[in-house]
């Protein structure tokens, strides 16, 4: 089962890499980010974040890790048909700087770009957007803190928003075998799966990419 998930996986990168429309320039972007060993959604979750933010009418967005960029640039591209900013917020330094450098590199103006630690940095956003709030929050970030993210951010969740969380597998270890050193980050992810299959609110676990977890708020 695991060996044709992987094929599936494969064929679908193939596809996607052959039919997708994207500038040359962006292409080289994945492909220095790929060199650098630098983390970014993987095609297929970009294709599906894509499919749902132009599909749900997607305006405004949190996202919890910027990185260098990279998904905050289809975010916001795709959001800007619908006047919608993203809010993303990144704890590395030097990160956050490139990912400012890309930002204006890309011609991307609809973004607030945010240094700091996100639990700290949700907080002043509460206080801030009491009202118009998101539509979609998207996570990328410390695994071992998804369950932190999830509670300080759920009250900026518009009705009907969407949560979007990447990486809710971890690279497998969530079903397999990991090494000792991760072991608190696969328990904290655990329980933060359970619960999320626990609560009033529609969930999803799809096993592509390193494993993509939907959540819509009743």
């Amino acid at each position: 089962m695991l060996e044709e998930l992987i094929n599936a996986n494969k064929y679908l990168t193939e596809n996607i890499k052959k039919y997708r429309k994207t500038a040359p320039l962006f292409e080289e972007f994945e492909k220095e980010t790929i060199e650098n060993n630098i983390p970014i959604i993987s095609y297929e979750v970009a294709e599906y974040l894509k499919f749902i933010l132009r599909n749900g009418k997607i305006k405004n967005v949190l996202e919890i890790g910027t990185a260098v960029g990279y998904s905050g640039i289809i975010i916001a591209n795709e959001i800007k048909k619908n006047n919608g900013i993203l809010y993303t917020i990144e704890i590395n330094e030097d990160r956050y700087k490139d990912a400012i450098s890309n930002f204006k590199k890309f011609n991307v103006d609809n973004v607030t770009a945010i240094y700091g630690d996100a639990l700290e940095e949700i907080k002043k956003i509460k206080i801030e957007k009491t009202e118009n709030k998101f539509d979609l929050i998207f996570f990328d970030a410390s695994k071992s803190h998804y369950m932190e993210f999830f509670n300080d951010s759920y009250e900026l969740l518009n009705k009907n928003g969407i949560i979007f969380i990447d990486n809710l597998l971890f690279r497998g270890y969530i079903y397999n075998d990991y090494p000792r050193r991760f072991k608190t980050i696969v328990e904290r992810l655990k329980k933060f799966i359970t619960y999320l299959y626990e609560i009033e609110d529609d969930f999803v676990l799809l096993p592509f990419g390193d494993g993509v977890g939907i959540l819509r708020k009743k």
